[in-house]
């Protein structure tokens, strides 16, 4: 899709926020990452759930990745969009954020427990996007000697089967991300 500028179809099937992600099934649209990841979740129901059983496990793993996408990820922006001491200010905060996700992941191996739920699919970009972003700015957000628990996670997530045949290798990731990035 082109976002910019933004195609009819984004403005057609989002006119509240105007942007992707979108699902479309059966011509209808489903938006929003957690809302979709959600819908897929309920709809296709031949596997295993991404959300526990409990209501409480299901509210707790609602409130963390409600967590990831509205207080993580628009801190983490904050640090490329930063420069000088808003940058380190918005860097201490950054890692304050991930203590608490790391604590939240202690004693487990994904945030689900044993398996990949809700919690590790929003946390995807940490794993995902989040060496490729230190790397292009030339700073360290998460590393083992700050972050060990969380590191542990980042390679119990990635080398899963699960992820490693439905992701694109990093340099395609790198390459989408410098191409986002010179759009700006």
């Amino acid at each position: 899709e082109s976002l910019s500028p933004k195609s009819p179809e984004i403005l057609k099937y989002n006119p509240v926020h105007k942007k992707l992600p979108i699902l479309l099934h059966n011509g209808k649209p489903v938006v929003e990452s957690l809302v979709i990841v959600e819908y897929i979740d309920e709809t296709w129901t031949s596997g295993s759930s991404i959300l526990p059983a409990d209501p409480l496990g299901k509210s707790n793993a609602r409130f963390w990745a409600k967590f990831i996408d509205d207080k993580l990820m628009p801190a983490i922006m904050n640090v490329r969009r930063y420069q000088g001491e808003e940058q380190v200010k918005a860097i201490d905060e950054v890692v304050e954020l991930f203590k608490l996700l790391e604590n939240e992941l202690k004693g487990k191996k994904f945030f689900g427990g044993d398996t990949i739920g809700l919690v590790d699919i929003t946390a995807n970009f940490i794993a995902l996007w989040l060496g490729i972003h230190q790397e292009m700015m030339g700073i360290q957000l998460v590393s083992k000697e700050k972050l060990p628990v969380l590191c542990k996670w980042i390679d119990e997530y990635l080398n899963s089967s699960i992820i490693k045949q439905s992701l694109p290798s990093r340099d395609e990731l790198s390459a989408a991300l410098l191409s986002y990035h010179k759009s700006l």
